[in-house]
């Protein structure tokens, strides 16, 4: 049982290093972040197709359900196209750190979503995030773009979230992302119709490299990825698997100094307000444990 239990958090961390590799092939694919994400998310929803025709899950859903499906499907790809264009507009390291607030925007969108009271440690958490976002930017004031994509990507990323928890009490997550990554696939393909430069063959002539990521990112860090969170959130408490996954701006940056250490040197400024901000998501992540536990027992 130990060993188990031992190679299910091991299984977890993996994971969690493979959602920081992801922010690695944002920067290794030359591709613009449109693309990137309509090849991302047709690469996965064929995979996801293979794997739904493999295990015969039933894709059944009403219209209504569909099309909310769908419009997170949107959101999840404005999430993917922010997220790679602020690595595109800075580096991975003010990416990561800016896609860490996503903590402080789901303490707020939570409450409205779920209808409940906003919890008062959140506001002060939320405060801090604010403070920590600003000392990075008063030190990288250059790469205030990606500051502002990446933000915009934390927010997407948590209204997201958000919308899939409630989601998951109507489906399985499967039929959930199935859905979601075809509206993304139809989302951004309307959008380079009319208003992007349009499915030309230079839009579809990949590099062997660009490909060979792309495949990587959609399979491994993207099909896999999710099946596989969704295998581990049986075994282990949701509350360590939120927890684990806030170390992927660590892994994430850490990564980034290793492969790039030109490009990802930052400022002392900048490793302070990172160091805030993680800091406080994790301490909110042991908070709502705690606060949790109480309400089970009470």
């Amino acid at each position: 049982m130990p060993n188990a239990k031992l190679k299910n958090y091991l299984h977890l961390h993996f994971l969690v290093f493979i959602a920081g590799f992801t922010a690695i092939l944002g920067e290794l694919i030359t591709i613009n972040a449109i693309a990137l994400v309509w090849f991302r998310m047709v690469m996965a929803s064929i995979l996801m197709l293979v794997y739904i025709k493999i295990a015969e899950v039933k894709l059944r859903a009403s219209p209504k359900t569909i099309i909310k499906f769908s419009l997170a499907g949107i959101i999840i790809a404005l999430h993917w196209i922010t997220f790679f264009g602020a690595i595109d507009a800075s580096n991975i390291s003010i990416t990561l750190a800016m896609f860490s607030t996503g903590a402080f925007f789901a303490s707020f969108i939570e409450p409205i979503i779920y209808k409940r009271a906003v919890i008062w440690y959140e506001i002060v958490f939320g405060i801090l995030v604010i403070i920590g976002v600003l000392v990075i930017t008063q030190s990288e004031f250059k790469y205030i773009n990606g500051i502002i994509l990446g933000i915009s990507s934390a927010f997407f990323s948590s209204l997201f979230a958000v919308l899939n928890g409630s989601f998951l009490k109507q489906s399985t997550a499967t039929v959930i992302s199935f859905y979601e990554f075809l509206s993304g696939v139809l989302f951004i393909s309307i959008y380079i119709l009319f208003f992007g430069e349009g499915f030309t063959g230079d839009f579809f002539n990949l590099s062997t490299s660009d490909f060979g990521y792309l495949f990587i990112l959609a399979s491994i860090c993207t099909a896999y990825a999710f099946i596989a969170s969704v295998y581990v959130m049986k075994l282990i408490s949701p509350y360590t698997v939120v927890l684990t996954y806030n170390l992927e701006p660590i892994y994430g940056i850490i990564l980034a100094i290793i492969l790039f250490p030109e490009k990802e040197k930052m400022t002392p400024e900048f490793y302070y307000g990172a160091f805030v901000i993680i800091a406080t998501v994790m301490l909110n992540g042991i908070l709502k444990n705690i606060r949790t536990l109480k309400r089970k027992r009470s």
